[in-house]
C-alpha cells in the first residue's frame, strides 16, 4: 500500500499531507500540554487561544472584519443550516428567495417552506442542473435570498451571484469554500461543512454579519438562534475539538499558499487540464455541464460511452491509487473532486490514466 494516494472522493476529501501530519501530532500532544486536542478542556487556555486564532485567520483570509462578523463552529453538517437559517431569519408572513440548482439547494429550499413563504427565483431542475441559471425573479423586500455556490452532484458552480440590493444574501458553500477570490462582504451568511475544502467532517463553519443577527427571531429553541452561539462564542455547548484544529490547520496552510490569490490560480490550473482532456477525447470522455460557463472548478462530472465501461474506469483507475472516481450514486457517471488541497500531480496522474485507458478501451 502507498503513503498516499490520489484521492478524488467528494467528501470527506483529500487533506494537505504537510496538515494531515501537524493533525496528527496534535492527537497525540496538543500544543506540548501532555494531552491530545481530544482530550483538553475546551475552557482552557491552550484551547481557547486555537479557536480563536482559527476564527481570526478564517476572517482574515476572506478580507472581513472581526467588527463586521463572526465565525460559527457548529455541528450538524451543512444540511442543520438548511434549517437553522429559516429558522432565526424567516416568518410565516415572510418570503425567502431560493437559487436552485442542484440537490443540494432543493433540499435547503423544501427545508424553508417549513417555516415561511419561498420562491424558487431561479432553477435548472428542467435539465437536471445541467447550467446554473443567471437571471433571477427576486421577490421585493424577500426575507434574504439564498443560493448554492456549487453543486457537487453535477459538477456547476456559480460564478455570478444575484444583487440582492438590502436583501441579506446568504450562500452554501460547503464544496468550495476558499477556493477563490470573492467580495464575502456581499453575503450576510455562509455556510460551510468543512469536509469538502477546509478540514474533516463534523464542523460547520458558518460566518455571520452580526448586525442581521440582531434583527433574527427570538422565539426560537436556545441551540438553533445564533444568538446564542455568538454571545458564547462557539463554547455554549463542547465544540467539535479535533475538527477545528485541522480546520485552524487549514487556514495557516491557505495563508502559506498565498492566500485565496494563489489558491485560486491553482485550481484554475487544475480545472484546465483535467476539462482539457475530457474536450480533447473526441466524445469518449463527455461533461455532464451543457454551459462552458458553468463548469465547477471543483467537480468534475463525466460520462464514458456506456455505464459497463464506467465501472471498468473506477476499479482500474483504483488499482493505479486514484481513488474515489465514481460518480453520485444519485447521477451514476464519474467524478473527480479536486479541491484545494488536490495537486497538480495528482490531476496530471489521472489525465495520464484517462488517456491510456481510452487507448485501451
Amino acid at each position: 500500500m502507498p503513503e498516499r494516494v490520489h484521492n478524488f472522493f467528494a467528501g470527506p476529501a483529500t487533506l494537505p499531507y504537510e496538515v494531515v501530519k501537524k493533525a496528527a501530532a496534535g492527537m497525540v500532544n496538543f500544543k506540548d500540554s501532555g494531552m491530545s486536542v481530544m482530550e483538553v478542556s475546551h475552557r482552557s487556555g491552550p484551547f481557547e487561544s486555537m479557536f480563536k486564532e482559527a476564527q481570526n485567520d478564517m476572517l482574515g483570509i476572506m478580507g472581513l472584519t472581526p467588527e463586521e462578523y463572526v465565525v460559527l463552529f457548529l455541528g450538524g453538517g451543512a444540511s442543520m443550516q438548511f434549517c437553522q437559517v429559516p429558522f432565526n431569519f424567516l416568518s410565516q408572513d415572510q418570503t425567502a428567495d431560493y437559487i436552485v440548482t442542484g440537490g443540494w439547494a432543493k433540499k435547503a429550499y423544501k427545508e424553508a417552506k417549513l417555516f415561511g413563504k419561498v420562491n424558487a427565483a431561479a432553477s435548472s431542475e428542467d435539465t437536471n442542473f445541467s447550467y446554473v441559471p443567471t437571471k433571477f425573479s427576486l421577490t421585493p423586500g424577500a426575507a434574504y435570498v439564498h443560493t448554492t455556490s456549487n453543486n457537487t452532484l453535477v459538477g456547476t458552480q456559480m460564478r455570478h451571484f444575484p444583487e440582492t440590493g438590502a436583501v441579506p444574501l446568504v450562500c452554501d458553500m460547503s464544496s468550495d469554500f476558499l477556493s477563490r477570490e470573492l467580495d464575502y462582504g456581499k453575503f450576510s451568511l455562509i455556510y460551510a461543512g468543512a469536509q469538502k475544502n477546509i478540514g474533516p467532517a463534523g464542523v460547520t463553519a458558518v460566518i455571520l454579519r452580526k448586525s442581521w443577527v440582531e434583527k433574527a427571531k427570538t422565539d426560537i429553541p436556545t441551540m438553533m438562534a445564533y444568538s446564542t452561539h455568538i454571545k458564547e462564542e462557539s463554547l455554549f455547548n463542547t465544540p467539535p475539538a479535533l475538527p477545528v484544529y485541522v480546520v485552524g490547520l487549514m487556514m495557516k496552510w491557505i495563508m502559506e499558499q498565498g492566500g485565496l490569490k494563489a489558491v485560486e490560480k491553482n485550481n484554475d490550473r487544475k480545472a484546465a487540464i483535467l476539462y482539457s482532456c475530457i474536450d480533447d477525447s473526441d466524445g469518449y470522455y463527455k461533461g455532464t455541464v451543457t454551459d462552458p460557463d458553468s463548469r465547477s472548478l471543483m467537480n468534475v462530472c463525466f460520462r464514458l460511452p456506456s455505464e459497463e465501461l464506467e465501472a471498468k474506469f473506477v476499479n482500474d483507475a483504483k488499482k493505479a491509487d486514484l481513488i474515489g472516481l465514481k460518480g453520485h450514486r444519485s447521477v451514476g457517471g464519474c467524478r473527480a473532486s479536486i479541491y484545494n488541497a488536490m495537486t497538480i500531480e495528482g490531476v496530471e496522474a489521472l489525465v495520464d490514466f484517462m488517456k491510456k485507458f481510452r487507448a485501451a478501451n
